[in-house]
């Protein structure tokens, strides 16, 4: 192939075939022929690759800001239950504390270890659609003859971030955790770390099947599982007056903590589908958040079984 011009290359090359097949320039001058463009490029819509400059949206960052809430959560869910405790002693806070700190310090290494390396930026190509998540399925054949491979991260760096992410994470467990939960809870410690070696890869899993339908509806999903579990956290009330209800959430610290995590996964789920449908953060939608907890407690006398007539 002759060598072209790098700035006449947009109009005299034909297009690749698929959607991200793409010709990068080599080292001699020349053009390659179509194929995937490396890590950090993109085919553009004249089948040239070029590197990805932009930065992620606000969206993005909820994004994996939620993939990282879905470990802490997780990590958090399993302590509870396996501690086995009505209140929130000090040895089962310094789990929990663990906990955050693995996570916040696998986020924070995977941010430096994302390019630009040793930074907090983050360089990134921007997701278009679903298919830019699933390039695996959009390998063209040409003349239905042979299959061009043009299989890469289309979503740079949004896919690789989170399975970095999961590794950090499980790596900085197996170093901290052991340590705490000999010191604070011996017993019953390990059995959240064990929890978590189970976790892990499913998360890994799901985000590597389901990393794009993840991306489109991780809004929906947090707002559906914040008022789910808000319900059945209520439910577990042996009392199930409004003025029981309501004292619960004041005069019991493990309940108002629990409640308030709710809020705050919810409210993080409606600033996200805000952002998503584009519309602005207005403050009013503060309002809205405890609006799950307070419809369950005025509305729960009337879903009384025991209060049924039947006729």
């Amino acid at each position: 192939m002759c060598s072209i011009p790098k700035s006449n290359a947009l109009n005299l090359f034909t297009r690749c075939p698929g959607l991200y097949c793409g010709r990068e320039l080599l080292s001699d001058g020349n053009w390659s022929d179509c194929g995937a463009c490396p890590r950090g490029f993109r085919a553009n819509a004249s089948s040239i690759c070029v590197p990805c400059d932009d930065e992620p949206m606000l969206y993005d960052w909820l994004y994996l800001g939620f993939m990282a809430l879905v470990a802490l959560v997780l990590h958090w869910f399993c302590i509870d239950m396996v501690s086995n405790q009505r209140n929130i002693p000090k040895k089962v806070i310094a789990l929990h504390l663990s906990a955050l700190l693995e996570v916040v310090s696998a986020s924070l290494i995977t941010l430096q270890l994302t390019d630009p390396v040793g930074s907090f930026k983050v360089r990134s190509c921007r997701a278009m659609k679903l298919s830019d998540w699933y390039t695996l399925l959009h390998n063209p054949s040409p003349n239905y003859e042979e299959t061009l491979h043009c299989t890469q991260e289309a979503v740079y760096p949004l896919y690789t971030m989170v399975f970095i992410f999961y590794a950090l994470g499980t790596a900085i467990m197996l170093i901290i955790r052991p340590i705490v939960a000999k010191k604070f809870l011996p017993r019953q410690g390990k059995f959240s770390i064990y929890a978590a070696l189970y976790f892990y890869p499913i998360l890994a899993l799901l985000h590597a099947v389901g990393g794009g339908l993840i991306y489109y509806s991780f809004p929906y999903i947090t707002i559906i599982l914040s008022v789910l579990s808000n319900a059945a956290h209520f439910s577990l009330k042996l009392n199930q007056s409004m003025k029981a209800l309501l004292l619960s959430c004041v005069s019991d610290m493990k309940n108002a903590i629990v409640i308030l995590g709710h809020w705050l996964l919810y409210g993080y789920g409606l600033m996200a589908a805000a952002t998503f449908r584009g519309f602005g953060i207005h403050p009013a939608m503060l309002a809205l958040v405890p609006l799950p907890a307070l419809f369950y407690i005025l509305t729960a006398r009337f879903t009384d079984p025991h209060k049924l007539h039947i006729e």
